[in-house]
């Protein structure tokens, strides 16, 4: 099964795909859709939305996996600037009518490495050694979308 994971921010999106059989994971793509702060609103969130359609239509994927929103009290606009870019993705996928499945960040995360509070560079470390990759993601974006694409392979298989 091939799987899409999507790490979404309005700055920095990240994206990794991944093939899923019974007892194997290997990295198909993954890598970052970034906007620039300077353009306006609308802009950004066309350039995420057909970076998406174009990402859907060339690697094809059966499953599209997104963490859940998470909003902090103290950071409102956090959550609605987010909302956004979640909202053209989400877009993106029912327009190629894909399926759509979001966890908590803290599943992903105890799933992966055992533990549901795990830091950012421990789920790194896990992505890596996982898919069998030579050095670490550039961006923690691209390792937390391939977290979520690996985490789902695992979820499905708990399933069987």
């Amino acid at each position: 099964m091939r799987i899409l994971g999507i790490d979404p921010a309005l700055t920095i999106t990240g994206y990794g795909v991944i093939d899923s059989n019974q007892r194997h994971l290997s990295l198909v793509e993954a890598g970052i859709i970034k906007t620039v702060a300077a353009q306006p609103i609308h802009r950004r969130l066309e350039k995420i939305y057909c970076s998406i359609l174009k990402l859907i239509s060339d690697t094809k994927p059966a499953v599209m996996v997104l963490e859940k929103l998470y909003a902090h009290y103290r950071h409102p606009t956090t959550a609605y600037i987010l909302g956004e870019a979640r909202g053209v993705i989400c877009l993106a996928c029912a327009k190629e009518n894909i399926a759509l499945v979001e966890y908590a960040a803290t599943r992903v995360k105890k799933a992966l490495t055992g533990q549901g509070l795990a830091p950012k560079h421990q789920v790194q470390r896990m992505v890596t050694s996982l898919l069998g990759l030579k050095e670490l993601p550039r961006y923690t974006d691209v390792s937390d979308a391939l977290g979520l694409a690996i985490a789902h392979s695992y979820m499905i298989r708990a399933k069987i």
